[in-house]
């Protein structure tokens, strides 16, 4: 059977930058081409970073990346790497449709999510996303307009059929035309969001698609952080059977390169329209290869799921913060378990000496809370400082005479200020450290702890956190190093302590409840009459879903955090701050 030797490059690309991304691509090009690669291919809208949003509907910017990509296949060619194929995501164009011409329902001048087909100094050909996501994180549809042909690109003698991403997910389109259309091989492009367990998700799909094309199947993903969004790679390769045997590590840029023995391309391959999709051939190579001996397949080890989350906000933070320009991170250091925990991924992410910890104790700070903070500082050599918060709170309750829950507030606000200021004094980025459990029931003070740049455990829950936290110091004790975070910080019961005694069970309840009963509403969207149903407490029940809804207004004014679960708050998950509409438990109990 006729040979390929595929390099699949899981680049971390960063939107926008367009000649740094072209950079990338040339120099993993080369690195194909210095490993006997014939095709390489690269990330979904791997040249303008993905997702681009509006900046699909600036014609400026469809502009340049339909020069950049003519551009790019002429450098290719320029620097002696034209004779292998590159296949590259990019943002192209609609024929036959003006930019600045609106047309309702269709987006401005009809850009499509396209990957080009590169050899010998031109273009040879475009794929044009047809499935165009609209749920969840993706506002594809209102983006880009669909393509409706199934590329199939001869190398070497073999067919290789060329989709992207969505194209894979969803049933129809020019996936289930590739087994009509006589494919030995289907190259997918993605840029495929990161959230639990969705490599088990990926590899599963993969197997089932494979199998229906009748074809082997190579997957290439995107890697790396985008505001909310992490990728993670792991990119993979399946045969006709759908048994997957080369795997890409996850959260690591890189080239997996793998050899593949393929049906050689039939004679009289059938053209035309098959369930509404066009076929269209193009031949780069009729002939096969000459035979050589194979390099073996690596399948990079999996993670643990604590491992794979951690590795994803330490990605998010460390992308969101260099590719932002900044050079270090703040944070308020209470003891506690949230920001001990962001505190070790922030040193993880970016290197101790480039993160800011500064602990604000008040009059109700306790001596292990203080202990705590300033152990974590030593564990992890990460700058520190300590900033009493009480000679600043004082005249502010001698002036205005504040009392309970506002002087509570108070504390919150003038520690903000404090970390604030400091940002603005030396560049640093703030980091806020609540989970997604205080911040679906509103458990935080807005222009307080909520404040900062960056939220790494903004869909972290409760639970979880102690789960990483747990992790974090087994890794670092299995790899004989010291573990980051205090035993006490993981063992106390969690507090805000802003007043005497005060726990956090005073106000919730049990943490392990809470999130259980949170996975329903708020990831499962169900209502009061299913949570009482599966067990929960109707009075239970009916505080949660009013914290919950009553909070709106506080997540829509919460940084931005790497999305950890299956809906996170902002993008997946869009509810109305003004909304009369509530949740009756108590009813439901009653039927």
């Amino acid at each position: 059977m006729p040979q390929l030797r595929v390099a699949l490059a899981q680049l971390n690309v960063t939107v926008g930058d367009i000649d740094g991304n072209a950079d990338k691509i040339v120099a993993w090009t080369r690195n194909a081409v210095e490993r006997g690669v014939h095709i390489v291919a690269f990330p979904e809208l791997g040249l303008t970073g993905y997702p681009v949003e509006d900046l699909a509907l600036r014609a400026s910017f469809v502009d340049a990346s339909q020069a950049r990509i003519h551009d790019l296949a002429k450098r290719l060619a320029d620097e002696g790497l034209g004779d292998i194929v590159v296949v590259c995501g990019y943002l192209d164009r609609a024929g036959g449709t003006a930019m600045g011409i609106d047309r309702l329902g269709r987006p401005k001048g009809s850009p499509t999510n396209s990957a080009a087909v590169i050899h010998q100094g031109r273009v040879v050909t475009s794929a044009v996303k047809h499935h165009l996501p609209n749920y969840g994180v993706f506002d594809e549809f209102r983006h880009f307009v669909p393509g409706n042909t199934l590329q199939v690109v001869r190398i070497h003698g073999i067919d290789v059929a060329l989709v992207i991403c969505e194209d894979l997910w969803q049933d129809g389109g020019p996936v289930a035309v590739t087994k009509a259309a006589g494919a030995g091989l289907l190259l997918v492009v993605n840029s495929s969001p990161y959230e639990a367990n969705k490599d088990d998700v990926r590899g599963d799909l993969v197997r089932r698609r494979a199998r229906e094309a009748g074809c082997s199947l190579a997957y290439v993903n995107l890697v790396g952080g985008q505001d909310e969004l992490v990728f993670d790679g792991d990119s993979l390769v399946a045969d006709a059977e759908g048994k997957v045997f080369a795997r890409a590590p996850q959260f690591e840029q890189g080239s997996m390169v793998v050899d593949l023995e393929l049906p050689a391309a039939a004679t009289g391959t059938p053209e035309g329209t098959h369930e509404g999709i066009e076929i269209v051939h193009t031949v780069i190579h009729a002939d096969a290869l000459p035979s050589y001996e194979p390099m073996d397949a690596a399948m990079a080890p999996r993670l643990t799921d604590e491992a794979e989350m951690y590795g994803a906000i330490v990605t998010g933070l460390r992308d969101y913060v260099q590719k932002n320009g900044f050079k270090s991170v703040l944070l308020g250091l209470s003891g506690g378990i949230d920001s001990s925990l962001v505190a070790a991924i922030a040193c993880d992410a970016i290197g101790a000496e480039h993160v800011f910890g500064i602990s604000n104790p008040s009059v109700y700070s306790s001596d292990h809370s203080k202990d705590d903070a300033a152990e974590l500082a030593a564990r992890t050599g990460l700058n520190y400082r300590v900033v009493p918060i009480q000679p600043m709170v004082q005249p502010f309750l001698d002036t205005l005479g504040l009392t309970g829950l506002a002087e509570e507030n108070l504390q919150a606000r003038v520690r903000a200020v404090i970390w604030m200021g400091l940002s603005n004094a030396d560049g640093h980025l703030v980091l806020a450290c609540g989970n997604k459990s205080e911040l679906s029931v509103g458990y935080s003070t807005i222009y307080g702890d909520a404040v900062g740049g960056y939220a790494p455990l903004k869909d972290v829950p409760k639970t979880v956190v102690w789960r990483l936290a747990k992790w974090r110091n087994a890794d670092a004790k299995e790899r004989g190093q010291q573990p980051p975070i205090p035993e006490n910080s993981i063992a106390k019961p969690p507090s805000a302590e802003l007043r005497p005694g005060q726990q956090d069970t005073d106000s919730l309840p049990p943490y392990d409840l809470l999130d259980d009963m949170l996975d329903d509403y708020v990831e499962q969207d169900r209502g009061s009459a299913e949570l009482v149903a599966a067990g929960f407490d109707s009075a239970l029940v009916s505080k949660v879903i009013q914290l919950v809804d009553k909070a709106e207004y506080k997540r829509r004014q919460y940084p931005p955090g790497p999305k950890i679960t299956h809906k996170a708050f902002g993008r997946d998950r869009r509810l109305p701050i003004t909304s009369a509409w509530r949740e009756d438990a108590r009813k439901a109990a009653e039927h």
